[in-house]
């Protein structure tokens, strides 16, 4: 046998079939056609299966909806002639001044602070509520809000200083005037 002769058997026999026998070459055609059926099925029962919801689903609910298009700011409709309705300390604390107590900005004194209180808490709750009115420092008068009430300022700071260590009383509200109680 000559040399190239030996070459193409040896080539012939290193790239022979993976099937040998009939019964592997049934099992292959077979396999071959289930397998990608069955992944099939498969995949179309998870596409088309109502009872599964995808990631995010949630946000297209109707009260998510409705959240995302709701107006920012709620008007709320009050009688002018009416009595006022007065904030309470928190409130008015929230609202106005915690932006800037809360984080010590500005020379604020952190609400909570006893020690950095403790000055302005020995002054009184009459000098702490007018400089709370007037404005002191870069602290603006009324905090900001011109539409509040002296009462509620007061109240807003009591809240404070009681929160920072005072025992300061609530302030007394002040009298409705007669023709308001008339009505």
């Amino acid at each position: 046998m000559s040399n190239s002769q030996e070459h193409h058997e040896t080539h012939t026999e290193e790239h022979g079939s993976l099937i040998k026998t009939p019964k592997q070459l049934i099992t292959a055609v077979v396999l071959a056609f289930i397998l990608p059926l069955i992944i099939i099925l498969l995949l179309v029962n998870f596409v088309t299966s109502a009872d599964k919801t995808a990631a995010g689903s949630a946000s297209l609910g109707e009260e998510a909806v409705n959240h995302r298009i709701a107006p920012v700011a709620m008007l709320d409709l009050v009688d002018a002639t009416g009595p006022k309705v007065f904030k309470t300390g928190e409130q008015v604390y929230k609202a106005v001044c915690s932006s800037c107590h809360v984080a010590g900005l500005a020379g604020a004194p952190k609400t909570g602070d006893k020690a950095a209180w403790a000055p302005r808490i020995a002054t009184g709750v009459v000098m702490l509520t007018a400089n709370a009115i007037k404005g002191k420092g870069a602290m603006p008068a009324k905090g900001g809000n011109p539409a509040l009430d002296d009462y509620e300022i007061a109240r807003a700071v009591v809240f404070m200083a009681n929160g920072s260590g005072a025992d300061f009383k609530e302030p007394e509200a002040p009298a409705v005037p007669a023709d308001a109680a008339k009505k």
